[in-house]
């Protein structure tokens, strides 16, 4: 029999795991450290906010506090549950702020190995998923995410992600990613959680490893503040550039 037949059907249980991250409101500070081949390092400090609305919608507000090269640079993120999301981003130095198009989704997060669409949820009417060998075991759900055309693929910037999902939590703890060599080029590892009210959470550290450039990109949350009061305007387009 198939292996799916025996299990939940792999896209709620990504549904799940994406519902259970969904927290009403949080503020914290954000140390992204980005390692190169040689070992040398660079490091940002981010402040984020974040508050969840109907419908599975989310909204994050990230501003750059330093170094000074990047201090200033300011992000919105409006994650939509079923499509696809909208990034607006300020730069100082140009004094403009642009709309990220969804053909930049698979570019890299401020030169990390994270990519623009890392910092949200991918609409999962994007992804065929289905369970692979291995799932359903030692406390694992394996689920392959495929783009659903090759408009899609291009826009993420891979054609397979291979999710591991505990079973009791439902919390994602590593990602694989291949390219359209059909290789292996990027891991994400969740490192640690953020236990929230009624059995919700976040992360709390991963890191991205790039297996092509073997560059590394750490994003480790500090001084978490969950439901905060914040007012719904503060995640406007206008406010990036206060």
């Amino acid at each position: 029999m198939p292996v799916s037949a025996q299990l939940p059907d792999a896209d709620q249980i990504m549904n799940k795991s994406r519902e259970l991250a969904i927290i009403s409101s949080m503020k914290a500070t954000i140390k992204l450290t980005i390692t190169e081949k040689n070992g040398a390092t660079r490091n940002r400090t981010i402040a984020m906010t974040t508050k969840s609305f109907t419908n599975g919608l989310e909204k994050r507000f990230i501003k750059f506090l330093e170094p000074a090269d990047v201090r200033g640079t300011a992000m919105l993120v409006v994650d939509n549950k079923s499509v696809s999301d909208e990034i607006w981003i300020y730069l100082p130095a140009l004094k403009k702020t642009r709309r990220i198009s969804s053909s930049e989704n698979g570019k890299n997060f401020m030169s990390s190995e994270f990519s623009n669409s890392d910092m949200g949820s991918p609409n999962l009417a994007d992804f065929k998923s289905r369970h692979i060998d291995g799932s359903g075991s030692n406390n694992i759900y394996i689920i392959e995410s495929v783009p659903i055309n090759e408009d899609k693929a291009d826009e993420y910037g891979y054609t397979k992600k291979i999710s591991y999902v505990s079973m009791d939590k439902f919390q994602v703890q590593k990602m694989e990613f291949y390219n359209f060599d059909d290789e292996h080029f990027k891991t994400i590892k969740i490192r640690s959680f953020y236990s929230m009210p009624e059995g919700k959470y976040m992360v709390s550290d991963m890191i991205a490893s790039n297996l092509v450039t073997n560059r590394k990109s750490e994003i480790l949350f500090s001084n978490i503040a969950d439901q905060v009061k914040v007012e719904d305007s503060y995640f406007s387009v206008q406010n990036l550039e206060r």
